[in-house]
């Protein structure tokens, strides 16, 4: 912002040339870094697609009952533990304030995921892995997993959702 206002017909007059050439590069720059980043999504695979569909919290939660019951080969802390098969779909449901169910997964398969929350947005996010989606009432998001390394891995809600947000983690573990 400058101090004084710019003097009378400042609009109409000649932009020097090195002004023009400097104006030009950045357009062209600008251009060039919108397709890069259109090809880095669709070719790179950097930032994943997922489909979503339109869904109710009762109906996503009878969905993940269902896989659940059919699963599950224990609880951890009242939370059910379960072992889908490789290349089978999994149900994540979010609430305040937790995830479930804990996933026991093989290392190497690909799996996919449907997350949905019930009550509010709740932010999805695999740590250490670098996946972070955000999670809304009313929608079934499905995404692809590939665990490629063996361990325990954190479900962190990274949104706001409440007084009990910084409890709400759930649990994957990968086995060889």
């Amino acid at each position: 912002m400058a101090i004084l206002p710019p003097g009378e017909g400042w609009f109409h007059q000649k932009v020097a040339k090195d002004e023009k050439i400097w104006m030009v590069l950045a357009f062209i720059m600008s251009l060039f870094l919108f397709f890069w980043m259109i090809a880095w999504h669709v070719y790179a695979e950097q930032n994943p697609s997922f489909t979503t569909y339109r869904t109710t919290p009762e109906e996503f939660y009878s969905l993940t009952e269902a896989f659940i019951n059919k699963y599950k080969v224990g609880e951890e802390n009242g939370v059910p533990v379960v072992k889908p098969p490789p290349g089978s779909d999994v149900f994540l449901l979010g609430r305040q304030f937790r995830w479930e169910p804990v996933l026991i997964l093989k290392k190497g398969e690909e799996y996919r995921f449907h997350i949905s929350s019930l009550d509010v947005l709740h932010g999805f996010s695999i740590q250490p892995v670098n996946m972070n989606f955000m999670v809304f009432p009313k929608y079934d998001y499905v995404l692809t997993f590939k665990p490629t390394s063996a361990g325990e891995y954190a479900i962190v809600c990274n949104e706001f959702c409440g007084i009990g947000h910084h409890m709400m983690i759930g649990k994957i573990i990968v086995e060889e």
